[in-house]
């Protein structure tokens, strides 16, 4: 019984030591397994964190190794994949943020430009205007004058119609005294004729009275008082015919001098009427003109709104010009906290800013102010 106890003690000591021996075996498997556990799961994570940090920290220049084909290094592929997909956003939205600038920029140069042409222009069809306004007066007080010198001239016309008319009758009164001032020569011949007969006449009387002795001395005293009164009326026609002579002379000379009158009058009734034509046509052209001036006017002060109304335009073109720009700025300093490949900072449109600075100067300080607070969100 007791070697037998003693043997079943031996065999209970060797299983223990057995135990042992199992035991610190697998806990050296164990430790070596955790070994190799960490070095094929948390190294490449680690690796895997600190690249997502560097991406979140805008650095997209880091390299990414994939080594092995496990849900670790899927994840390390997707960090890669994710990485090269920003570097071409970014990249892409990097040009495209410099070409708005810079188009932008231009823009807002050419509105500028085109702004102060347009200003240039409205101020001189202001002046325009006004000088045009001046002109519509002066033409209109021109068209009043050349309307009150048509009445004038139209009423010279009619006082030198009236005057012709005047100097025709008295041509024709002057034909007629003229006409009855020959027939008085000719009836004062007659009573010259009848006188001289009459003189005769008496001769022969106091010639038979004479013949007739103390019976035709009474006879003789009537037929030499007849032949007195004879004489005296021969003297008288004489007189008269004389004066009618130099009457008729002086009508004829009154006649030529009406009738060179007449045709004077005439002359200056037809440039009268002349000149009252060229006045109604000068009147009608100032009319005309008057009216061209004024539509002219019309149009000038149509073109000055619009000219405004498109100054108006072109100021709010260049303000959306300046606020794209700055838009593009801000875009431009959004993505420039990415760091690509070896590229350290991007490059700015600095022409296009200084182009509008004078329409928006916040816009730099604006983009400076919010690219620390973009990289704090993508830190978080």
């Amino acid at each position: 019984m007791r070697a037998a106890a003693e043997t079943a003690m031996a065999r209970a000591h060797d299983t223990s030591v057995l135990i042992i021996m199992l035991g610190l075996i697998g806990g050296v498997l164990s430790l070596v397994t955790a070994w190799f556990i960490s070095s094929g799961i948390v190294r490449p994570l680690r690796h895997a964190v600190k690249v997502a940090r560097k991406v979140a920290g805008g650095d997209l220049s880091g390299n990414i190794r994939v080594e092995s084909g496990d849900e670790v290094g899927q994840l390390l592929q997707a960090l890669k994949d994710m990485n090269a997909s920003l570097i071409t956003i970014v990249g892409d939205v990097r040009g495209g943020t410099q070409d708005i600038a810079g188009a932008s920029g231009e823009i807002a140069a050419g509105n500028l430009d085109l702004s102060q042409r347009t200003q240039a222009q409205a101020s001189s069809l202001e002046q325009t205007a006004a000088s045009m306004e001046e002109l519509t007066g002066t033409v209109k007080q021109n068209a009043d004058n050349a309307r009150q010198a048509n009445q004038l001239a139209q009423s010279a016309a009619d006082v030198a119609g009236k005057g012709g008319k005047v100097v025709a009758e008295v041509v024709e009164t002057m034909s007629s005294i003229n006409a009855s001032s020959k027939k008085i020569v000719d009836i004062i011949g007659v009573i010259d004729a009848i006188a001289f007969q009459t003189n005769i006449l008496a001769l022969n009387a106091a010639v038979e009275a004479a013949r007739a002795g103390e019976q035709g001395r009474g006879f003789a005293v009537v037929a030499a008082e007849v032949r007195t009164l004879a004489q005296r009326s021969a003297g008288a026609a004489r007189e008269i015919k004389q004066l009618i002579g130099d009457s008729v002379e002086r009508v004829d000379a009154g006649a030529r001098l009406v009738d060179t009158a007449g045709a004077t009058m005439r002359e200056i009734v037809a440039s009268v009427h002349r000149v009252t034509d060229i006045m109604g046509e000068i009147s009608m052209a100032s009319g005309e003109q008057l009216s061209g001036i004024e539509q002219v006017n019309a149009a000038i002060v149509q073109m000055e709104h619009v000219t405004q109304q498109n100054a108006a335009l072109v100021e709010q073109a260049s303000t959306a010009a300046a606020s794209m720009q700055q838009r593009a700025q801000q875009l431009s300093g959004t993505v420039g906290i990415f760091t690509l490949g070896n590229e350290v900072a991007p490059p700015h449109a600095a022409p296009a800013i200084s182009l509008v600075a004078t329409h928006d100067k916040a816009a730099p300080a604006l983009t400076r102010s919010r690219a620390p607070a973009v990289r704090a969100r993508l830190k978080a």
